[in-house]
């Protein structure tokens, strides 16, 4: 099957974590230091099967199969401070920044992340693009998460572009799902991007 062109579409929506930053290995260093301390097992696998679900929702997910009692709003909170202490390993994904700068100015682009968006904000501020789109949509603008296709949408909407004129650009199943949800075609990062490993201390 062909891969879409980003051309030949009206707008671009590209997902933040693992898709404009190589951050999903910074982000499991902070989720590996943050569980341990609750005694919660959290295995690379899983963190990169949930990929898209906000923190809270996560350690109430592995606090509730693991029978750990925990505030996962104060977790939560901790796992994305321990994420900022880290925040200077981030590097860009350079072959989907490419797209951004050379679609920047020429047509809508959006940011559409599962997560926080002090922590979405952080990122791209650290990359130097925080001010290169013209919507950033993140986890507090809709009630739903991927898979639903609910932030797609809303940066669809806020873009004043049809759905389905718009290119979704992902790095995880449950992302590629919820961007077909909405009636998007997307580019799936992983076919050409293999995260980093980062020592876990």
């Amino acid at each position: 099957m062909k891969q879409p062109h980003w051309m030949d579409f009206q707008a671009i929506i590209f997902d933040c974590d693992g898709t404009l930053t190589d951050s999903m290995p910074v982000h499991f260093v902070a989720w590996s230091r943050t569980m341990r301390r609750y005694g919660i097992d959290f295995p690379v696998d899983r963190f990169y099967s949930l990929g898209g679900v906000p923190s809270d929702k996560i350690i109430r997910m592995l606090a509730d199969e693991q029978n750990v009692e925990i505030d996962s709003v104060v977790a939560a909170t901790e796992k994305e401070e321990a994420f900022l202490e880290l925040i200077h390993l981030l590097v860009p994904i350079d072959p989907v920044m490419e797209v951004v700068v050379k679609a920047r100015g020429n047509m809508p682009i959006a940011v559409a992340s599962g997560g926080f968006r002090e922590i979405i904000l952080r990122q791209l501020m650290q990359l130097g693009c925080a001010d290169w789109f013209d919507a950033i949509v993140t986890a507090e603008d809709t009630p739903r998460h991927k898979p639903h296709p609910d932030v797609f949408l809303e940066a669809a909407r806020r873009l004043g572009v049809d759905p389905k004129r718009c290119l979704v650009y992902e790095d995880a199943d449950l992302g590629i799902q919820a961007a077909t949800a909405a009636g998007m075609a997307s580019i799936d990062v992983r076919a050409f991007h293999t995260p980093r490993i980062l020592a876990i201390d």
